[in-house]
């Protein structure tokens, strides 16, 4: 029986049973909350037979619910629809479990409208287990020079993408999505908060040049709580159902976590859950973990397929040590940050290399592309140690000189314009030229760096069958 209803929770006392998850019906036998919490003295009240609180979010955007209204309990979870007719369209967590967003009435899915009934899948299902996964090693191209090179993804790992607000975090998943174009990997872009008009740009600049694999999961900011809530989980019930089902490769892009914790802590503070610190609920943790531990890269006995997670968290004033931010670093396998000041200098992607970490390393990193950036990642870093000496003394010798003249070379060649993804040769050539093979690079030379830059990614990528990366640069 419902108590109190309003800005899309409820509160209502019932039979100590109930489980969280729990699908809640209506009046109308409609689909209308989803039950998230029960009272604190559940075991004792289930004991005795006495009723105990609950807490639900409500799904339907037409529910009216007084209080003494009657809601009757399911025994399913929430699960949504899943078919291949959802790639190359934009849907809402309400339209993935049927239901229209006007009138919360069932609807019919294009595939069942086609004679071909969708599969459903559960949106909270546990994460594959350890003896099903195997070891993170087959490389993942982002098109994103700085990240093949410097922090290498692989298919099944989780990779946070970090930095200050207005740093080009949607700008890299993007690229990335865009990449998988020529790779027989499909995408999931989940948007929570965004503004409906900065969606339908994103949605249509992708759409538009690789509609076919693409599918986005959206919740604007005007979006009732339980519908942002939703969003991320959704979007990775529907990549992990096509990696059991079609046993193929999934990239996930979780935009962002930052405003799925905001809307967990405003959710929870309606039902008035004690809060923690900054106003957390307690098990903030355990929402984005159970959420980011479902990507993986299943055994080959199970097909092979995987579930690579890109989840954004948006940082303050470069403070990677925030409560958000620190949670996320501990769930996943490393994260590129990507500093403000970077960004405004010109440099982008803006990404810090010193504060960048990966812990699956070279492990998932093509071959070639392993032995050409090996030295690479080691001369920019000496770059950075050598930058922040250089703002303490004035007098420096040649040698030191010329090895910032070359690590700013070195990290201009790292400059890529958003919605370019570089072919895997192009990034084969471009880091050749910093290996000393044209006297560009030896002289400090920025503008023909540029140039051989830009006669590199005119190659032909068949001209890497026939002829070594090293000798090609040498001719360019």
């Amino acid at each position: 029986m419902v108590s109190a209803f309003g800005a899309g929770v409820l509160a209502a006392t019932g039979h100590p049973s109930h489980f969280v998850g729990q699908v809640l019906l209506g009046p109308a036998g409609r689909a209308e909350a989803i039950l998230v919490a029960a009272g604190r003295r559940a075991n004792e009240a289930r004991g005795r037979g006495q009723a105990t609180s609950l807490s639900a979010l409500v799904l339907s955007l037409s529910a009216a619910l007084p209080a003494g209204a009657r809601l009757r309990a399911t025994a399913r979870l929430l699960s949504i629809l899943c078919f291949s007719g959802l790639f190359g369209s934009v849907s809402s967590p309400l339209s993935l479990q049927g239901l229209r967003a006007s009138r919360g009435a069932a609807s019919p899915s294009p595939a069942a409208r086609a004679g071909r009934p969708p599969s459903r899948w559960l949106v909270e299902s546990p994460a594959p287990p350890l003896l099903s996964r195997r070891t993170v090693s087959e490389p993942l191209h982002t098109g994103v020079l700085v990240l093949d090179s410097l922090a290498s993804v692989g298919r099944g790992q989780r990779e946070l993408i970090l930095g200050d607000r207005q740093t080009g975090k949607t700008s890299i998943c993007l690229d990335a999505i865009l990449n998988q174009d020529s790779e027989p990997v499909a995408c999931v872009f989940a948007s929570v908060g965004l503004r409906a008009s900065t969606l339908l740009g994103i949605s249509f600049s992708v759409l538009s040049r690789a509609p076919a694999f693409v599918a986005f999961v959206f919740a604007s900011s005007r979006d009732r709580p339980s519908l942002q809530y939703l969003a991320p989980y959704s979007a990775a019930a529907l990549a992990e159902f096509f990696m059991w089902a079609g046993q193929i490769s999934i990239l996930v892009a979780l935009d962002d976590l930052t405003k799925h914790a905001a809307c967990y802590r405003e959710v929870a503070l309606l039902l008035r859950r004690p809060p923690g610190r900054e106003a957390y609920p307690g098990e903030i943790f355990f929402l984005h973990s159970r959420l980011l531990e479902r990507s993986s890269k299943l055994s080959l006995a199970l097909g092979g397929g995987s579930v690579t997670c890109f989840p954004v968290i948006e940082a303050l004033a470069a403070d990677v040590s925030a409560y958000i931010s620190t949670n996320a670093i501990s769930i996943t396998d490393g994260q590129p940050f990507l500093s403000l000041e970077l960004f405004l200098s010109g440099k982008r992607p803006a990404v810090d290399v010193g504060l960048s970490v990966s812990r699956i390393g070279s492990a998932a990193q093509w071959a070639g592309l392993r032995g050409v950036s090996g030295s690479y990642k080691i001369e920019v870093a000496r770059y950075a140690d050598l930058q922040s000496f250089a703002q303490l003394s004035s007098d420096l010798g040649p040698s030191t000189q010329r090895a910032l003249r070359r690590g700013g070379l070195l990290v201009s060649l790292l400059k890529q314009f958003c919605g370019a993804p570089l072919a895997l040769p192009e990034e084969l050539f471009i880091l050749s030229l910093s290996r000393g093979a044209g006297p560009a690079m030896e002289g400090g030379r920025a503008g023909e760096v540029e140039r051989e830059a830009g006669a590199a990614q005119a190659v032909p990528g068949w001209a890497a069958l026939y002829a070594p990366t090293r000798a090609i640069a040498q001719a360019l």
